[in-house]
């Protein structure tokens, strides 16, 4: 059986029962929870340094389920990917969908209203996952370069026909309100960060190794200066004692 239209589990009337306790269960208000069909929540080129980002928000109080969350951001990411290339961008997925969806299943066919008869207020049985959102929430957030601005405005509207809520699109500047990088992506920024700290602390030694040298060269070169200017003052003093020596002779 496929999965029923979105708007049967867009009620954000009921409480949230979410609470899953891992190590007491008898404190859990849930079962057995299902597996997030959003498969990633990072794309991109997490290293890259971008200059603009791009906040896709809602406009309305809404309950989104996974998986319309999951192909907004096959579509987007396909997008992004095509145009601008695995490294030309980086997309974030700002929202998690901790909320569980119950239902109450009814037997269906003929005959079906004498055996469903049961608990009209049934907790039911957990089905999937689901997001609640606030008015001006970011549930997706992009990174580019200026000139790319345009290209990621057209990927975000691709998610209009795809969630059932009013969204919006905001461009600015503030890159780090992306919020942090991937685990992975920072230990390699960090290697990085250290790899130029290390380059430039040896170019500053080569630098300080050539500056040495340029001034034991200047200064070899001027004990030699003052070595033929000794030589020479030497060998004028030699030449007018001889002169002086044959003036005395010749008188």
């Amino acid at each position: 059986m496929g999965l029923r239209p979105g708007h049967c589990y867009s009620s954000k009337k009921d409480r949230a029962y979410s609470r899953y306790a891992v190590k007491v269960h008898r404190k859990s208000f849930v079962g057995a929870i299902p597996g997030i069909r959003t498969r990633q929540f990072n794309m991109g080129n997490g290293r890259k340094q971008f200059s603009h980002v791009l906040d896709l928000k809602v406009e309305e109080h809404a309950q989104i389920r996974d998986n319309a969350i999951e192909s907004v951001r096959m579509a987007i990411n396909r997008y992004l990917n095509k145009n601008l290339g695995k490294d030309g961008y980086f997309m974030k997925i700002r929202v998690y969908p901790f909320q569980v969806l119950r239902e109450n299943k009814q037997a269906q066919g003929a005959g079906a209203d004498r055996v469903s008869s049961g608990m009209s207020h049934s907790f039911g049985k957990n089905i999937g996952r689901a997001i609640r959102v606030r008015p001006g929430q970011k549930i997706i957030s992009v990174l580019v370069d200026k000139e790319d601005v345009g290209t990621a405005k057209k990927a975000l509207m691709r998610a209009n026909s795809l969630i059932g809520v009013k969204l919006s699109i905001r461009v600015g500047t503030d890159v780090e309100s992306i919020g942090t990088r991937p685990k992975k992506t920072r230990d390699i920024i960090k290697e990085e960060k250290e790899k130029e700290a290390e380059k430039k602390v040896a170019e500053e030694a080569k630098e300080g190794e050539a500056k040495e040298g340029e001034k034991e060269g200047e200064g070899k070169e001027a004990e030699e200066k003052k070595g033929e200017k000794a030589e020479g003052e030497k060998k004028e003093e030699g030449k007018e004692e001889r002169e002086e020596g044959k003036k005395g002779k010749k008188k």
